[in-house]
């Protein structure tokens, strides 16, 4: 069903006991007079306005919130997401002024935040924060368009209040560090406080209330890797859940309920729970001045991060020696121990979004086709020369790389050829680190295919809704992005 302009455009009307004990009374040192590091990141959030925020950082949020929504809409059609849709259709009003996006519905904030949060993550190529090891869009942005659709707020409220989740978040996930990523979906566990954040700071909360969200949030904190093995559905319960819960948090906190103080740095905080490596200093290094949210990368492969700077790199070597697929006898990737923790599980991939975590099967689809796209992995992740291409690469533990991470993700791979050849390829950025970034352009393509791919919105229709959304910063206040029952 198509839509009119005026409908897309908004309306004008595991941690040992002395390693707990010393996160705790680090965090007391570094805390300012009678402010904690929670207190403190709880003030930022609370406070951010949108004048406050460079120009630059806004243009980049822009960018981000068209990521989101491609990648938002490419969720339509996957079963994990539309049972979620489904539940939450099923508890929340059967005409609420959120949008849920896959369905073309209406329902409360709440679940249409769920709803879309799980949407967004299923395609594999929603946003990621590469010193966080988090995914900020994907819990971030489906509560901030759910509440401003409700609360009635301006397109630049509804900016505001995305970045201070994206801030929050990128800061939790930096605080509890590569111990909790091993055992953690940090998107699931920090994508709590940042949805609450940005939840909080649209509902106008003060830093006293927004505290009290970060408690409820983080004490509802969740994700665990576990579900690989099986080729389970969590992933797209982490980021409906983180949503959800947040948006809760703050709505609770608003009406006077509290949660814990130092849910981040206490002696039985997350951090504590959570992690043997914790800094509290990373909660706070730079409000207002280090612009996190500038920092996140786009994901030019449809597949799990882990996978992007070895599949470049490939391509480099493919590139420049004119290799074809059979030429291939072996690959090496060389990475990150991050990367060996969430990849080297998948040794036989049994669906499409398992087949995203599994390292040989996303470089086998660069040898074939050039990039490991939503149609590559849907038709090709099983077939026998992708298989057989698979077999062939391992990944190995490099110092170097290892070292880098997470706050560069370095690819580096060692192919050798069936007539004898060992060639070497390094990429330093890959496609879509912020050195190596999409342009608007490409993130509109981008965006495109990915509605194409699921069918989720027509070309027209899909069109209209992303060019509002570059108008995002004028918009009076925020509407409904595409029209009707699909």
């Amino acid at each position: 069903m198509t839509t009119s302009t005026s409908s897309i455009a908004p309306s004008a009307t595991q941690a040992k006991p002395v390693a707990i004990q010393g996160i705790a009374q680090t965090a007391e040192r570094q805390a300012a007079p009678g402010k904690s590091p929670s207190a403190e990141l709880a003030a930022f959030a609370a406070g951010l306005q949108f004048e406050a925020i460079p120009p630059s950082v806004v243009s980049k949020t822009e960018d981000l919130l068209v990521d989101w929504f491609g990648s938002a809409i490419a969720g339509k059609g996957s079963r994990p997401v539309e049972t979620i849709t489904r539940f939450a259709e099923s508890m929340g009003p059967a005409d609420g002024p959120a949008e849920v996006l896959v369905s073309r519905r209406r329902s409360s904030a709440y679940f249409a935040a769920m709803a879309n949060a799980a949407a967004s993550h299923v395609a594999e190529q929603d946003d990621v924060h590469n010193g966080s090891v988090f995914h900020p869009a994907t819990v971030v942005f489906p509560v901030a368009l759910a509440l401003a659709q409700t609360l009635g707020s301006s397109g630049r409220q509804l900016l505001a209040a995305a970045v201070a989740g994206y801030e929050v978040g990128i800061r939790v996930g930096e605080f509890l560090g590569r111990s909790h990523y091993k055992v953690f979906h940090t998107t699931g566990t920090a994508g709590t406080l940042a949805a609450a954040a940005a939840a909080g700071n649209l509902m106008g909360l003060n830093a006293t209330q927004m505290l009290h969200a970060f408690g409820s949030a983080g004490t509802q904190s969740a994700g665990l890797w576990e579900f690989l093995r099986t080729a389970a559905d969590s992933k797209q319960l982490h980021t409906a859940h983180a949503a959800a819960a947040g948006l809760m948090s703050a709505s609770l906190a608003r009406d006077g309920f509290t949660g814990a103080a130092q849910i981040l740095e206490g002696r039985q905080g997350m951090a504590a729970g959570m992690s043997s490596d914790a800094d509290p200093a990373r909660l706070t290094a730079g409000l207002g001045s280090r612009w996190a949210t500038a920092e996140t990368s786009f994901k030019y492969h449809a597949s799990c991060r882990h996978t992007h700077p070895a599949a470049d790199a490939l391509f480099q070597v493919i590139q420049d020696h004119q290799l074809h697929p059979q030429d291939i006898a072996s690959v090496v990737t060389h990475v990150h121990q991050g990367a060996i923790d969430v990849l080297g599980p998948v040794t036989d991939p049994a669906t499409v979004h398992q087949s995203k975590f599994s390292m040989g099967t996303v470089l086998a689809l660069v040898a074939r086709f050039g990039h490991a796209g939503l149609v590559e992995f849907d038709t090709h992740f099983k077939d026998q020369p992708t298989v057989d291409l698979r077999e062939k690469v391992t990944m190995v533990l490099d110092p170097e790389v290892d070292a880098a991470y997470p706050q560069r993700w370095i690819g580096k791979v060692t192919v050798t050829t069936h007539d004898g050849r060992v060639l070497k390829g390094r990429v330093d950025e890959p496609k879509g680190d912020p050195g190596n970034t999409l342009s608007r352009e490409e993130i509109t393509a981008k965006a495109l295919r990915l509605a194409s791919f699921s069918k989720g919105a027509g070309p027209g229709e899909m069109q209209r809704a992303i060019d509002a959304l570059w108008q995002v910063a004028s918009w009076p206040r925020v509407g409904v992005l595409l029209a009707g029952s699909s």
